[in-house]
């Protein structure tokens, strides 16, 4: 699908503050694998952002009790093993190694207003696999996609699935804000700020990885938003919010809203790119796009991002690596803007039209999209020599009909992982389905 890049104000690059996390000099040349391009700091807001969504008075809610609260599900073939629940979502002609399957139900599998893009599971949140008493969760990122043609800017949701059931519940993210001592909250747009031309734009959360209690978010043109699972509140049972009113959000005459939806989850924090912005899928580009996300758990936790660049474009793309343990400190989401992540791999994509990434053991897979009727195609890589360069084709094999992010659920133990299979989501109406495939190549 067509991503757009914000151009804003290029950000200086700030000396590190910690020792242990040391600044990658700019290079003499324009180079699109540089590291240095790939560096991220946090938002200027420092703990603004979280100490907001701290001071809501709302009651909290947990993902054990969003998941004992799941209220949707499809009245067809909600779930299923070894078979696409959905069979529309799969090309004629085409034979895709479907593990399991979840389905949306007949309003969310058909709207137009809304698509799914990012996803993620509980493999990623923890190498155990399971969330507190045994959920299994599967969480799924849409996008208002209507343009405001409604009036309304929604923003983005997560669906919190049940792979085995197939019930699920929509969460609103929302980004915490404050007017005249009122702590308040908006939908995700793609700029917060209600003077710029893209608040009216939902942002297009095109991939999502949570990580322990942490849910992060693609930002296109700018980096990842940050949420907080310990952070959800539940409308429904606070005094002051309701579960009706399907046009409001946020705080209005002492209400507190979501649009309809039961639980809200405010934004504490983001990372942002470092280095200036350029041209989108061109040579001369420095700056990243972030159209998806994924996770590596073997061997040291890494965080993957990557772009999308449409057939025809200058460039396929680059993906890069993260490691996670830069971005946390005690446990915690490193706030302070004076602090740097820095990549420590980025390579340029061997196809164009990636939808996702994932890398296990070395190796990197990648989905591809193929427009509104033909199958997708996931693909395996070699291991790459180096840290940067042109990653190398070994194996493809046929995805559903719109495959988009990536999200890999390992087999074996948490200690000695094996490839085990990947989770993805369709997102043309009518062809939508979450699934795991076992990967052939």
């Amino acid at each position: 699908m067509t991503r757009h890049r914000v151009v804003s104000v290029p950000l200086a690059v700030l000396s590190l503050v910690l020792p242990a996390l040391v600044a990658l000099p700019a290079p003499a040349v324009a180079d699109v694998l540089s590291l240095s391009h790939f560096q991220l700091r946090p938002n200027a807001y420092g703990t603004a952002l979280r100490d907001r969504a701290d001071a809501l008075p709302l009651v909290k809610a947990t993902v054990t009790d969003v998941m004992n609260d799941l209220n949707r599900r499809d009245d067809d073939d909600p779930a299923g093993l070894g078979e696409a629940c959905e069979p529309a979502a799969v090309a004629g002609g085409s034979t895709v190694t479907i593990a399991q399957s979840v389905c949306f139900n007949d309003g969310d599998n058909a709207t137009s207003e809304w698509y799914p893009q990012g996803v993620t599971t509980v493999a990623d949140m923890q190498s155990d696999q399971q969330w507190g008493d045994g959920h299994q969760p599967v969480l799924v990122s849409w996008y208002d996609h209507d343009n405001n043609a409604d009036g309304m800017v929604k923003g983005v949701r997560v669906s919190f699935m049940n792979r085995d059931t197939g019930a699920y519940r929509h969460v609103l993210l929302v980004y915490p804000r404050e007017a005249s001592g009122i702590i308040d909250y908006d939908s995700i747009r793609v700029s917060q700020d209600p003077s710029s031309g893209d608040y009216g734009r939902a942002l297009h959360a095109g991939g999502i990885v949570w990580y322990g209690n942490h849910l992060f978010v693609a930002d296109t043109a700018r980096g990842f938003r940050v949420f907080d699972v310990r952070r959800i509140f539940d409308l429904g049972a606070s005094g002051n919010g309701t579960t009706s009113g399907a046009h409001l959000v946020g705080y209005h005459q002492g209400t507190y809203y979501g649009y309809g939806y039961r639980y809200v989850m405010p934004q504490i924090g983001s990372w942002t790119r470092t280095s200036d912005t350029g041209a989108k899928c061109a040579e001369s580009d420095q700056s990243p796009n972030f159209s998806y996300a994924g996770l590596d758990r073997s061997g040291t936790d890494h965080l993957l991002a990557g772009e999308y660049c449409a057939g025809g474009e200058a460039t396929n793309g680059r993906v890069a690596a993260w490691p996670m343990a830069g971005a946390f400190s005690g446990g915690e989401l490193v706030l302070d803007p004076a602090h740097r992540w820095n990549a420590d791999a980025a390579h340029r994509l061997p196809v164009s039209n990636v939808q996702g990434a994932v890398r296990f053991d070395g190796r990197w897979y990648l989905s591809q999209s193929n427009g509104l009727t033909n199958a997708g195609t996931l693909y395996s890589t070699a291991r790459p020599a180096s840290t940067t360069g042109t990653l190398q084709l070994t194996g493809s094999q046929s995805l559903s009909i719109g495959p988009e992010d990536l999200s890999h659920w390992p087999n074996g133990t948490a200690t000695s992982p094996t490839r085990g299979t990947f989770w993805t989501v369709g997102e043309h109406p009518g062809k939508r389905m979450v699934y795991s495939v076992i990967p052939t190549s």
